[in-house]
């Protein structure tokens, strides 16, 4: 279920809805930014930073999906923690049958929440992930997945083994409006249906979520790409939240009026996107299923994971047809 903390202080306890029964997502509160700039503070350097994600989570998702595209597994490590989140929130220990978990691998602490203490002895809020660490000046630089994920795009390009630009000066705008436009009804839109604390308001977030869902499905069935022919930082966002989408939020969440699956062109998309190595290798779907069946306890109490759906990721998808990649 995990906590927060408060003045420096771990409090368990779960997610607190508005007076109407909406959730509520806590801003990201580090938000500096690391720049290839004469004179910046955070400077890109080989090894200077640490990465600390989890598999599960859809926005570590991002990080770890664009620091392989642009090549960047040598610059910058990662630790991962453990699937499940409990009382004690994100913490570093052994998976069973796993090797995708790790110990954290620059403080030799247990949970996540330590690393935060470490930036800012009193904080008070959510320990999350995305985290990106700076050793040289031992904060946090940014703990927000979209900041970062830029980040990685634009400003690590001298030490970049792939130079490829997901979100270049042409269609940046474009890109922009669209993590914009999925971000509320989709992204955080499964959650907002999950954690409901009222009809009213599963409700306001399912009819948002389906037509959002729908939208995006009529624009990919004329295009291969959420901005075009090229791939983008747009489209990492929205896989994330797709490729969970079936095996969980469907059932979990109860994103239950259609699947990925039952769309036209949403589930070849999803195929074309995870069949790239840097999607494929960081999706971990044993990570992702164990975490929210078996975490979220207020929701399914008897943490029971739900099969897999039959959603074949590696069928043909077709659509090279709709241009370039």
């Amino acid at each position: 279920m995990g906590g927060r903390l408060i003045e420096g202080v771990w409090y368990a306890h779960g997610y607190e809805p508005d007076d109407k029964g909406r959730f509520v997502r806590q801003q990201s509160a580090f938000r500096d930014w690391t720049v290839d700039a004469h004179g910046a503070r955070f400077r890109p350097e080989v090894g200077r930073y640490h990465l600390y994600v989890s598999y599960a989570c859809p926005w570590a998702h991002r990080t770890l999906i664009m620091r392989q595209l642009k090549g960047l597994q040598g610059a910058i490590p990662v630790s991962v923690v453990h699937p499940l989140m409990l009382d004690d929130g994100w913490e570093f220990r052994d998976y069973p049958g796993s090797t995708a978990s790790t110990a954290e691998g620059v403080h030799g602490v247990r949970y996540l929440r330590d690393v935060y203490l470490a930036a800012e002895r009193m904080y008070t809020g959510r320990v999350t992930v995305p985290l990106l660490w700076d050793t040289l000046e031992k904060t946090i630089v940014n703990n927000e997945s979209r900041e970062i994920l830029r980040m990685f795009n634009h400003h690590w390009q001298a030490v970049a083994g792939d130079t490829t630009d997901y979100a270049p000066a042409g269609v940046i705008k474009s890109v922009d409006d669209a993590i914009d436009a999925i971000y509320e009804p989709v992204n955080n839109g499964v959650y907002k249906c999950g954690f409901a604390g009222s009809q009213e308001a599963y409700e306001e977030a399912a009819d948002a979520l389906y037509a959002a869902l729908d939208h995006w499905d009529g624009v990919l069935g004329e295009r291969r790409f959420l901005c075009g022919h090229q791939l983008t930082e747009a489209d990492i966002c929205l896989f994330t939240t797709l490729v969970r989408f079936d095996p969980v939020y469907s059932v979990h969440f109860k994103c239950s009026q259609r699947r990925i699956v039952d769309y036209p062109n949403l589930p070849n998309y999803l195929r074309d996107l995870y069949q790239r190595p840097a999607f494929r290798e960081t999706t971990n779907m044993d990570h992702i299923r164990q975490h929210y069946y078996r975490s979220h306890t207020f929701i399914n109490p008897t943490g029971i994971v739900a099969r897999m759906p039959i959603f074949d990721l590696d069928a043909p998808h077709g659509r090279e047809r709709l241009g370039r990649a």
